[in-house]
């Protein structure tokens, strides 16, 4: 993909779109796809990178949700299992099986959460992951060998999805250009147009590198801006009625000897009632999360003191070593945008369900849901804006659609196997110059290629754009992130035609950002 070829193509639409999409997430990218796939014409606006907020900062986990079916939630969580399994046949080079345990500290523990777990099992049905079962204790340390023994049981393990948030949001992206789709990042929305009835024709929009005043008609405007829902929808109507409650969840990266063995470790209850995760992931073991309510949506919320010291405190209960800030190598945030609930209630309360809303000028917002099920909220929002557009109807066909990238053995490609398909062209590019295939630095696995790759086929702009998503360095270890921009800058400006104004910028902006990824 290619941002100037994206851009001729938007401003060359000799038509108004189908549906124009603002929003570049996972459900933006996913509406984009589904609209595309039908046959519409369509175009995504995003005002900074693909996944920039809460697509890229989730707990990496694919999964029907544990918590919500303790909750009673059923149909959510079938929806979320059904969803997990076509994700993983549709994308099997970034969607894994992921074994977990429950350990088990009091004796009720044991049949409660063994008999919870074979009801999952039930539920998955055919698109189940693994089955089920109750661990000795010795059974237990050997899956875990780092985990606390004083009291131990024993445990229940289970099976769930992992992946790579900004990977698959990236191959969804370049699925739906496959398809027909425009999609356009650093391009932000600051106005609706509107006809003499108040009926949505389009939009006003800005390109964030030029300053160039864009204008784009369309049968029907999405908003799939997540956290930022409210804000388009008052561009909308000033006197729009909150929706959206964005809630932050916090996450701390630790090296991988914090967590023995191939199994992560789930806790089902923490003190706030949350789940809590430890989750073996790219070489380090990632903890989270918390479940915060914030007044205001941030593109980079920052961690409080009380959520990491609620982590490091229950981290260092479940583990024989005690993680301090000092063994954090990243700590990230990400805004849930989760809908309704009254101003006092509790955050484990409010939905994670997705909402469907179409105002009286015609604008379709899809917001709440979660990772898991971007696809079936894709579907349900094409579906009514296809109605909303007048469109001649059309069935979706993303149930069955392979995902840029499908590998059923990415294994064999070894430290690319993330790239799936993609894996052999990036390898090729590595060794075309010897530069290339030298390691960034010393403590992160990417190599100076891949930073080319991300320019040049994956719509990379900023050095954000390649260490934060593109690879996932900034999460894997900020300090040694913010070490590898010098290299990064120059790489891209290379690629990208930049000067060294532009390199010196981007390397500031950057170590300004990674210092808010660490721990003081």
């Amino acid at each position: 993909m290619n941002r100037e070829a994206m851009l001729r193509q938007a401003r060359g639409a000799d038509r108004p779109w189908d549906i124009l999409v603002i929003g570049g997430g996972a459900t933006g990218v996913g509406v984009a796809l589904d609209a595309a796939s039908r046959g519409y014409s369509a175009l995504l606006l995003e005002q900074s990178d693909f996944g920039k907020g809460t697509s890229s900062r989730s707990t990496k986990l694919v999964h029907g949700g544990v918590r919500y079916l303790q909750q009673g939630n059923i149909p959510l969580v079938m929806e979320a299992l059904r969803e997990r399994g076509r994700l993983r046949r549709n994308a099997p080079h970034l969607v894994t099986d992921q074994a977990f345990v429950v350990p088990n500290y009091v004796w009720w523990e044991a049949p409660f959460y063994g008999i919870g777990m074979r009801v999952y099992d039930a539920l998955a049905g055919k698109y189940g992951f693994g089955s089920s079962r109750n661990l000795s204790r010795e059974e237990t340390i050997q899956r875990l060998p780092t985990i606390e023994t004083e009291g131990l049981r024993g445990g229940v393990v289970y099976h769930d999805g992992q992946f790579d948030d900004a990977r698959l949001l990236m191959d969804l992206a370049h699925t739906a250009a496959k398809q027909g789709a425009v999609l356009l990042t650093y391009t932000r929305v600051n106005e609706l147009d509107k006809d003499a009835n108040g009926y949505l024709t389009g939009v006003v929009a800005e390109d964030q590198e030029t300053g160039e005043e864009l204008t784009f008609a369309a049968r029907v405007v999405v908003n799939a801006t997540g956290v930022f829902t409210d804000q388009l929808r008052r561009l909308d109507d000033p006197g729009a009625r909150p929706l959206v409650r964005p809630s932050q969840g916090v996450h701390l990266v630790l090296p991988r000897s914090f967590l023995g063995g191939d199994s992560a470790i789930m806790v089902p209850h923490t003190d706030d009632g949350r789940v809590l995760f430890a989750i073996p992931w790219h070489g380090v073991v990632v903890v989270g999360t918390t479940d915060t309510l914030v007044e205001e949506a941030s593109l980079e919320p920052l961690p409080l003191e009380e959520e990491v010291d609620f982590l490091l405190a229950h981290a260092a209960r479940y583990l024989t070593r005690d993680p301090g800030p000092a063994d954090v190598l990243s700590c990230f945030a990400g805004l849930r945008p989760l809908v309704g609930g009254e101003a006092e209630e509790e955050t484990p309360s409010l939905s994670r369900d997705h909402t469907l809303q179409v105002s009286g000028s015609g604008l379709v917002t899809i917001t709440g849901g979660k990772w898991t099920t971007y696809r079936k909220m894709a579907e349900d929002t094409v579906d009514h804006a296809a109605v909303v557009a007048e469109l001649e109807p059309r069935e979706c066909v993303t149930r069955e659609l392979n995902i840029h990238g499908f590998h059923t053995h990415p294994e064999r490609f070894g430290a690319l196997a993330a790239y799936g398909s993609d894996a052999p062209a990036v390898e090729a590019l590595l060794i075309s110059e010897p530069a290339l295939s030298r390691a960034l630095h010393p403590r992160l696995p990417t190599r100076a290629g891949e930073v080319v790759w991300a320019a040049r086929e994956e719509m990379a702009r900023t050095v954000d754009d390649v260490l934060a998503r593109r690879t996932r360095s900034l999460i894997l270890d900020a300090r040694a992130a913010a070490e590898a921009a010098p290299a990064v800058a120059e790489l891209m400006a290379r690629e990208l035609g930049r000067d060294s104004g532009w390199v010196s910028a981007q390397v500031n902006a950057f170590q300004d950002l990674a210092a808010r990824y660490v721990l003081e």
